[in-house]
């Protein structure tokens, strides 16, 4: 195992084999809530629409293309690709994402990783700890992009992973996956600022529009990146959402890709502007009602990486280390194996020449 690396493994099908001891989820911020939806409608098939009139055809982009993308991509030295070839690979890659569904199903063996936020060495920390594709399977669980200073090549390089490995890599939205929050917390900035323009920026956000909602791993464990809405009983509620639109404000979709859970029971009024809280009821209730036994969500900042909730129902993954380059934070994914027994390795952030060292402590506001 790598150095700076821990790991906690459980019973099979996310029940837990003993106490984390794990601290108190801390929320991140959200300010900025997310823009009013530029579709109609909240309900449609389980399929992603077709692309408007001029995206029709298929994109000619071989592996041999993909894996020169990925050996420019995945290196420390990374090097992002050209504005034409990222708008190739956003065509490939909404050409697999539309015939993905809502609760997009994922089979086991498969690493379930939470939010990266634009850190990209860290994201290669992240596969020199899980393992590298495809001989790991991957379900990241949204928020690619802004408060990091590499979102371009975060995001280039897990599309390029989806593109070249659809079947063995998972990218759904988070609520950082849309047009207004990347506006104010920095990936359109930086698409600007390494392209002198915002076409590359809106390849992606148009992109975002068809990724999948949720996933559900061999049919027992529910993966999204916020939570529960009061507008949600049923995944087959999720299947028929009509998800190709930039996040609404309000509503099911929105409430999936915003919402925390809560100690206090109920539905109560989220403090990010949009989505809810939910507690331990309302989970269990879900999990009940689906047949599910964990939902597992990324979304909020958790000191060690991974924490617990509503009676393990619910588990939180943070997949950014010292967030935000001074959060002190530890990372986690949650690796499920052939039996759907799972095991969370936390990493801390990787070194970089140059950045000071970070105390690790509680940071004195919720970011």
């Amino acid at each position: 195992m790598a150095a700076g690396v821990t790991a906690d493994a459980g019973g099979g099908d996310g029940t837990a084999a003993a106490t984390t001891g794990v601290s108190t989820a801390a929320t991140e911020n959200a300010t900025s809530s997310p823009a009013v939806a530029t579709a109609n409608g909240s309900n449609g098939p389980d399929r992603a629409a077709a692309p408007a009139a001029g995206g029709a055809g298929t994109v000619s982009l071989t592996n041999g293309d993909l894996d020169r993308f990925l050996e420019q991509l995945m290196s420390e030295n990374c090097k992002p690709l050209s504005e034409e070839e990222v708008k190739t690979l956003c065509d490939k890659a909404r050409e697999i994402l539309m015939e993905e569904s809502n609760v997009q199903g994922v089979a086991c063996p498969v690493t379930v990783c939470g939010d990266i936020h634009g850190q990209f060495h860290d994201l290669l920390e992240l596969f020199r700890i899980g393992g590298t594709c495809p001989d790991t399977n991957y379900l990241f669980m949204g928020d690619y992009v802004d408060r990091g200073y590499y979102s371009v090549e975060t995001v280039t390089a897990l599309v390029c992973l989806k593109v070249r490995y659809p079947h063995r890599v998972t990218i759904l939205r988070g609520n950082h996956e849309s047009r207004q929050i990347t506006q104010v917390y920095g990936f359109y900035d930086e698409c600007l600022r390494k392209y002198s323009n915002a076409n590359v920026w809106k390849n992606f956000t148009d992109m975002f529009d068809y990724l999948p909602l949720t996933a559900l791993v061999e049919n027992t464990i529910f993966c999204l990146h916020g939570g529960l809405s009061p507008s949600i009983d049923t995944l087959d509620q999720i299947r028929a959402l009509d998800r190709v639109q930039e996040v609404p404000h309000e509503g099911p979709m929105c409430d999936l890709l915003w919402s925390d859970p809560d100690d206090r029971c109920g539905w109560g009024i989220s403090p990010r502007g949009a989505g809810y809280t939910f507690g331990n009821d309302i989970s269990d209730q879900f999990n009940h009602t689906n047949n599910v036994t964990l939902i597992a969500r990324a979304h909020q900042l958790v000191m060690e990486g991974y924490n617990w909730c509503h009676d393990r129902n619910v588990v939180t993954i943070f997949s950014a280390p010292n967030y935000c380059y001074r959060c002190g934070n530890q990372a986690a994914i949650m690796e499920l194996d052939e039996q759907r027994n799972y095991t969370f390795l936390q990493f801390d952030p990787a070194p970089r020449r140059g950045e000071d060292h970070v105390t690790k402590k509680t940071p004195d506001y919720f970011l």
